[in-house]
């Protein structure tokens, strides 16, 4: 059955069918990190989200173009930042190359990714590898009037781009509120208006990143490299464009500026912003320094964890909820998404201990078969992740009765239970289970010796051997087994 799949338009409000420009390809845009720092929940959440769509989108059948920035050179958010640049203060402090703690984090944010289930993209350019195309979008931008030099720099003229166009359409702010927000910011005797936004930058002295151009010689402004790089590599027009809320504004507003500004019309059909993890109701971030790093999940190395927790624990957690709610961040939380991912993993393997029959029970058939589409209805509504882990569960519960006998199931809807959940859990949602590739084998060859143990203990009860029955099962009990009698047998798993 053909799906049609909805999905929330930030620039329009509301949720919109999802109509590729190209059909049946799809160009998607989501901005990366600024890589002069170990990646945080915060970073994982975006990340996740746009997996999550480009596993979705590959699996309805589009050729999807993934392309997701590395912000290297070029990322102050504020014009008074200037002589501050985040990677070069790192690169003194530690005496190397502003590249060479580019190139760390980088990495770092890679195995944290890979360690998340997270796909790499079809293209992750970045921003120091195109200044070119961000000094020719800023020549543009001045051709067509929309821009102005001041001391070598380059500002946006709001007010020139406001008369002909509506600087604010992404995040509902008019100019004028726009205006009264700018605070006084060091430099701003450059600019025509507060609120005009740094275009190109002339170096000081002092800054070690800077590329000649025909201005100054200095650096992209922050907004240039989504703007440029997006239309390298998906063209004038494409579909969508993601990245976290919190960029709404100023980032994404500046961004449809420069390229209405540059080309005259929109460079994005639909605009999807994920929300912020909190900590108490504050945004989790490095700017507050209230963040835990992934690897501090990984290891349980902080002072707000009681206990290491796994990626795909962190994982569950944040699909737990919708991507355009806010999640609040706690300790009790991460438990009990560790609960509940077990839970699932637990009827994902009893799946192959179950025994089909000749029939099935009328409500176990019914469920089967309206299960698939429940969980794509989920899918197709604006990515309702935690609606399709719910109804994980129900079938979790149905696995359970199988797996006791309570309940009976033919082959052909045993097929298809454990083809969606299957589908759902791992393909779609990325819920691997929770063990890295070289100790998947001897993880296996573990559960074969637990089988063989119980066929003995089986073989025991069937020589009616009582006492080898039971002591089997109490050594297998006091090793952190639970074995459970069914009527086809033994079932077991392992307490954690």
């Amino acid at each position: 059955m053909k799906q049609t799949l909805l999905i929330y338009n930030t620039l329009t409000r509301q949720k919109e069918r999802f109509q590729p420009l190209h059909a049946p390809r799809v160009g998607m845009y989501v901005c990366g990190p600024t890589v002069y720092g170990d990646p945080h929940l915060g970073h994982a959440r975006p990340a996740i989200t746009f997996d999550i769509l480009f596993r979705y989108l590959r699996h309805l059948g589009y050729q999807v173009r993934y392309v997701r920035n590395i912000t290297d050179v070029g990322h102050l958010e504020h014009d008074a930042d200037e002589g501050d640049d985040k990677i070069e203060k790192k690169a003194r402090l530690e005496q190397l190359e502003p590249m060479e703690i580019a190139q760390y984090y980088t990495n770092r944010y890679h195995q944290a990714m890979d360690a998340l289930g997270v796909l790499r993209p079809s293209i992750e350019p970045h921003a120091s590898g195109h200044i070119i195309e961000q000094q020719q979008l800023v020549q543009q931008i001045l051709d067509h009037g929309f821009a102005y030099e001041s001391n070598g720099s380059i500002y946006f003229d709001i007010e020139a781009y406001n008369k002909q166009y509506h600087y604010g359409i992404l995040s509902g702010r008019s100019l004028e509120n726009i205006k009264d927000e700018s605070r006084t910011l060091a430099g701003v005797g450059e600019k025509r208006n507060q609120a005009d936004f740094a275009l190109w930058k002339k170096a000081s002295p002092e800054h070690i990143m800077r590329w000649p151009s025909p201005w100054s010689d200095g650096f992209p402004g922050w907004h240039c490299e989504c703007t440029a790089m997006g239309r390298k590599y998906l063209g004038d027009e494409f579909d969508i464009h993601g990245g976290g809320m919190d960029l709404v504004f100023p980032h994404h507003e500046c961004e449809i500026a420069q390229a209405v500004a540059s080309q005259g019309k929109q460079m994005v059909k639909y605009w999807m912003h994920n929300n912020m993890i909190t900590i108490n109701g504050q945004k989790m971030g490095k700017s507050l320094g209230n963040f835990i790093t992934l690897e501090q999940f990984f290891t349980g190395q902080s002072p707000l964890l009681s206990q290491p927790y796994s990626p795909m624990t962190i994982r569950f957690f944040i699909l737990s909820a919708h991507y355009r709610s806010t999640v609040d961040f706690s300790d009790e939380a991460l438990q009990a998404s560790q609960k509940g991912l077990e839970r699932l993993n637990d009827g994902l393997s009893n799946l192959q201990r179950i025994q089909p029959t000749d029939h099935c029970d009328a409500d176990t058939e019914q469920f089967v078969r309206a299960l698939r589409q429940r969980c794509y209805d989920a899918m197709n509504d604006d990515l309702m992740t935690q609606l399709v882990i719910s109804y994980l569960f129900e079938a979790c519960h149905v696995v359970n009765a199988l797996v006791d006998g309570k309940a009976k199931i033919c082959a052909d809807c045993l097929r298809e239970l454990s083809d969606v959940m299957h589908l759902f859990a791992e393909e779609l949602l990325g819920l691997r289970a929770d063990s890295n590739a070289g100790n998947a084998d001897r993880e296996e060859a573990f559960g074969h010796v637990v089988d063989m143990v119980l066929s003995l203990r089986a073989k025991a009860k069937a020589d009616k051997d009582w006492a080898t029955s039971d002591r089997i099962r109490d050594e297998l009990v006091a090793l952190g087994f639970e074995v459970k009698d069914t009527k086809d047998g033994a079932t077991w798993k392992l307490n954690k």
